[in-house]
């Protein structure tokens, strides 16, 4: 028996958020119909991972992170979920994937940056070494495509922080354009929008546009494989 798919976000009290999200997940399940597919969130909002899994009654499931990085929520929340429950497992987190930067540069649309602009990918952040790098590696796909370097920055843990970044570009003379890596609008997203930068692209997903095709792609492929906790990474708190 094929797991059911338990499609984990981090949860928002944003209602547009919450649209976005629940947007990706409809269309997981259209791709999919012969699948269960079920929410769930580590925060803000309900149900929680844990409280979807005691509803399933003991069938197969796979907790699959709508997370970019693998970071506190997936070594810790989503982990601790799945232990101890006959069938259930984790998945992978989202990123890096080289078609999350081709979906930034989507969002960039004809506003490509300028030769004397710097770029910066604006991500959560994480106080867990392993998420931070797999930020990195997403802002060096995304250089990849545009053709210059693209540095990471922070809304939360993590060092640099995005507003220092943009404070200091700005003092040096130099125009900002920071691409958003987040999910969806919230507290994040807005944070991001508010740091000064010229020009700040939205999130990857956004309420009353279709879910891209490649991010649904890249769930279902999530799914289609568990994950294992790499015994170098101890959680962190965040």
């Amino acid at each position: 028996m094929e797991p059911v798919l338990v499609a984990c976000s981090h949860g928002t009290a944003a209602p547009s958020g919450q649209a976005a999200v629940r947007g990706l997940v409809d269309a997981v399940a259209r791709r999919r119909p012969d699948l269960q597919v079920c929410s769930a969130h580590v925060d803000v909002q309900q149900p929680s991972p844990a409280e979807v899994l005691a509803r399933l009654g003991g069938r197969p499931a796979r907790l699959v992170p709508l997370l970019l990085s693998a970071g506190y929520h997936v070594f810790v929340d989503l982990t601790d979920a799945a232990a101890g429950v006959p069938g259930a497992t984790v998945a992978p987190a989202l990123g890096p994937d080289r078609r999350l930067a081709e979906l930034m540069r989507a969002r960039l649309g004809r506003r490509l940056p300028r030769r004397d602009e710097t770029v910066v990918l604006a991500a959560a952040g994480s106080s867990n070494d392993s998420a931070t790098a797999d930020c990195d590696t997403a802002a060096t796909h995304l250089g990849a495509l545009l053709g210059r370097r693209v540095t990471a920055a922070y809304l939360s843990a993590g060092r640099p922080r995005l507003t220092d970044v943009v404070a200091d570009e700005h003092a040096a003379g130099r125009s900002v354009l920071v691409v958003t890596y987040l999910l969806a609008p919230g507290h994040f997203a807005d944070r991001a929008a508010g740091c000064g930068a010229e020009h700040v692209t939205p999130p990857l997903l956004l309420a009353g546009e279709p879910a891209p095709e490649a991010l649904v792609d890249i769930v279902l492929e999530r799914f289609s494989r568990p994950w294992r906790m790499p015994p170098s990474s101890p959680p962190a708190r965040a």
